[in-house]
């Protein structure tokens, strides 16, 4: 008798139906929020007054036109074309999506851009050519030369783009470089490299297979070949099979480079004693079977993308001595392109390089390889949650989010463009290079994914994720945020309210409901064990049995005594809720850590700094006393994030001590000095003194500081709020937060103008908390 008892149930599509559209919404809002896109232009030069707009503009313009005129070169003095890339393509070959024209590719480039600009400060036009052939194309690019410093071709399909990237390398005096193909090269060449020295074996000896021919499979190869893999020892297989001597069918002169003279006419056939397997083609080209027959640690890079031609589980089944490689970054050994084509730009760039040529392409290779062996510093293991990487069999290549690669890669491919004779202008100074490299990247412009990454390493440690509770369950923004934290793997979520409206809430937002457990407080089986115990604390301060019932059936109540009573490790609320009403069940149920002051921060990050704003949040008016514990808690939470801390007390005046805040200040800063005499600290003084070392040196040069602040401590609440809110909306900054400090459990507020990413964001940095506190106690106990 048939059962269908292994379909999916209607329910089950249903689910996935919904999260799938919700995901797809989630991405349509991302790119639709605020400005529509994701770039912009902006000024670099003030011009909000007459004297600037006509140094900007008429008749001031008029004279760096004359003078690159007369010296073609000075544009790079006066212009922004020494840092500017265009990212262009006709949309015929989009990742994933295939022919899908100009207009639809342009979300693609805008996103190239981004990276571009993040991982090398290079600012990006995009630009979509609607064409009919490579000689149009060609046509419309080679005309660009004058307003961009380097071209970047992108998603442009088999074989024309190897004729467009020919053609403009040969016409243009400015590099041109399809990421496509080189990209991942670069990287793979890497990879390489470093898996053949683990297992011993030589590039000139191995036996190599190539599945794919496309852009990235002919450049990869060539690459492989440059580093000493002989010809004779690749196959190379397409849809069709093995392209050897003598075939027709599909053939080109770019595959035509790579026939062999062999009897194998099928990728089966050709991993017999194969060292090396590279994928560039489809998911589920390869099974464990075909791999059994690989020579001993084959070397496995199965790099199509979204899914590999087979997964590193099934691979390693099959073969557990393999050295396994994917493009994906949820596995070890992700061949990411994002590790190439930004500092491979930024050192052709830096030296106004004609072209990028093999050299450049081989020394960034050779860089990335060499960074790899080096050990990994602390820096880069906390962006990936604590995480040690070791050069091995799972560490081949570096990580993305390495701020090292930059360091690494632009002056090798700078050094290699003047050693070729392609660089236009010297670098001398090495050193102060590295520096200006250095002042690109700024500060950790990964602070949530670093976080994010902690929480997944302690996650992983605890045996379990954090579980952190919502009070406020109905809120289409809470339940639009819990998707992303379930999608991330941040936590396990706790939602408090009716059940049948939070799933209507849901199904009308096309929120999926799978993975959030909804708790209702009617009728909860410990609603009067909690009841008694807040009864208990509140007996003396005006709380009766009949008020403790009615207070926990408040959910915000009831979500902070499952904190208390250990049923849950964290919440978040304040999102539709007053703050001082939202603060208040927390501190009336959960309590304060001893010796400690309630009191809010709030994280400021700009380009080119950290800051951390306190109190922001809790007290009208603290005493000296409150100030200095409350600048001693906003240290250690500094800390946690690998900030040095430099706390400056704020006031209208700079080390006066007069009456009123200044010696408020003063005295505050006196005693974080007796409390913790390891702590840079100052005050009283004025904020733009605080964050400015060259005020500080010139005019108070016997300032204890020592350089900028990055902990401001406000002397009162109307000051503090007043300056992050403004912050928040007006400067080009991140404002996250705030959040309460000084309690016992982890639990935060939240504003009720918060977005769902400012509620993304604390709910990260909550369960980071919840999990250093569970820590704290394991080890007390």
């Amino acid at each position: 008798m048939k059962t269908s008892e292994n379909k999916p149930t209607a329910s089950a599509s249903t689910d996935k139906n919904t999260e799938r559209t919700a995901f797809e919404k989630q991405a349509l809002d991302f790119h639709q929020m605020g400005k529509p896109g994701k770039i912009e232009v902006i000024s670099t030069k003030p011009c909000n007054t007459e004297k600037a707009l006509a140094l900007a503009y008429s008749p001031g313009v008029a004279v760096p036109c004359k003078v690159i005129a007369k010296n073609p070169d000075a544009v790079y003095d006066y212009t922004s074309k020494g840092n500017l890339v265009a990212v262009i393509s006709d949309g015929t070959a989009v990742l994933g999506l295939g022919n899908i024209g100009p207009l639809a590719s342009k979300p693609v480039m805008e996103g190239k851009g981004i990276l571009f600009k993040n991982f090398a400060g290079i600012d990006v036009f995009d630009i979509e050519v609607k064409s009919s052939s490579a000689a149009e194309f060609i046509a419309a690019v080679r005309t660009l030369e004058p307003t961009f410093g380097g071209i970047n071709l992108e998603d442009i399909k088999a074989p024309e783009c190897f004729e467009i990237e020919e053609t403009l390398k040969k016409e243009m005096n400015i590099p041109v470089f399809h990421d496509d193909q080189h990209g991942t090269a670069i990287v793979s060449g890497a990879a390489l490299i470093n898996a053949c020295q683990i297992v011993n074996k030589k590039l000139g000896e191995i036996k190599l297979v190539v599945n794919g021919a496309g852009a990235s499979a002919i450049a990869c190869t060539k690459i492989f070949v440059s580093l000493g893999v002989k010809k004779e020892n690749i196959i190379m297989c397409d849809t069709t099979g093995v392209i050897y001597k003598g075939r027709t069918s599909g053939m080109n002169k770019y595959k035509e480079e790579f026939a062999n003279s062999t009897t194998k006419r099928t990728l089966t056939e050709s991993l017999e004693g194969a060292d090396v397997f590279v994928g560039l083609s489809a998911a589920g080209a390869v099974t464990g079977d075909m791999l059994k027959t690989m020579a001993k640690d084959p070397i496995i890079f199965a790099m199509a993308n979204p899914d590999p031609e087979i997964t590193p589980d099934a691979a390693r089944a099959a073969r557990p001595d393999a050295i396994i490689a994917t493009g994906r970054s949820d596995f070890p050994n992700q061949v990411n392109n994002v590790l190439g084509f930004p500092s491979i730009f930024r050192g052709a760039l830096d030296t106004r390089s004609t072209q990028i040529n093999e050299e450049m392409k081989l020394a960034a290779v050779h860089s990335l390889a060499k960074l790899a062996r080096e050990e990994v510093p602390d820096t880069v293991s906390a962006s990936y949650g604590g995480q040690k990487f070791n050069f091995g069999r799972e560490y081949l290549i570096p990580k993305p989010f390495d701020t090292r690669v930059l360091l690494w890669v632009a002056p090798a491919v700078a050094k290699a463009a003047m050693d070729s004779g392609v660089a236009r202008i010297k670098i001398t100074d090495w050193n102060k290079y590295r520096d200006k490299l250095e002042a690109i990247q700024g500060p950790q412009k990964v602070f949530i994914r670093s976080a994010i990454h902690q929480v997944h390493a302690n996650s992983e440690r605890h045996g379990a994720l954090p579980r952190i509770v919502f009070p406020e369950g109905s809120s289409s923004k809470i339940l639009k945020s819990i998707r992303s934290l379930i999608d991330e793997k941040i936590c396990h979520p706790i939602v408090i309210g009716n059940p049948d409206v939070i799933r209507e809430k849901a199904k009308k937002h096309s929120v999926s409901m799978d993975g959030i457990e909804i708790l209702n407080v009617q009728g909860h089986p410990k609603f009067q064990s909690y009841t008694q115990e807040l009864y208990k604390r509140r007996q003396r301060k005006g709380v009766n049995t009949k008020e403790a019932e009615r207070l926990m059936n408040d959910p915000s109540y009831f979500a902070a005594m499952m904190i208390d009573q250990g049923d849950a490790d964290g919440m978040v609320n304040g999102a539709t809720t007053n703050y001082s009403e939202a603060v208040k069940p927390i501190l009336h149920t959960i309590g304060l850590a001893k010796d400690h002051v309630p009191a809010g921060l709030n994280i400021l990050i700009s380009d080119d700094r950290f800051l951390f704003l306190s109190d922001t949040t809790v007290n009208l008016n603290p005493t000296a006393e409150q100030l200095a514990q409350i600048a001693i808690q906003t240290a250690l939470i500094a800390e946690h994030f690998g900030q040095k801390p430099k706390i400056a007390m704020l006031s209208f005046s700079n080390f006066s001590g007069a009456d009123g805040t200044p010696a408020k200040m003063k005295k505050a800063a006196e005693l974080v000095r007796k409390l913790r005499p390891d702590l840079s600290v100052e005050g009283d003084m004025q904020a733009d003194t605080a964050v400015n070392s060259e005020i500080q040196n010139r005019i108070f040069p016997f300032s204890q500081l020592g350089g900028e602040a990055n902990i401001l401590i406000f002397p009162n609440l109307e000051s503090a709020n007043i300056s992050y809110k403004l912050l928040q909306q007006l400067g080009k900054v991140e404002v996250i937060g705030p959040f309460l400090m000084g309690v016992r459990r982890a639990a935060n507020v939240l504003q009720r103008t918060t977005t769902e990413d400012t509620i993304f964001s604390s709910v990260v940095l909550t369960a980071l908390e919840a999990q250093i506190i569970k820590d704290r106690r394991t080890v007390k106990h």
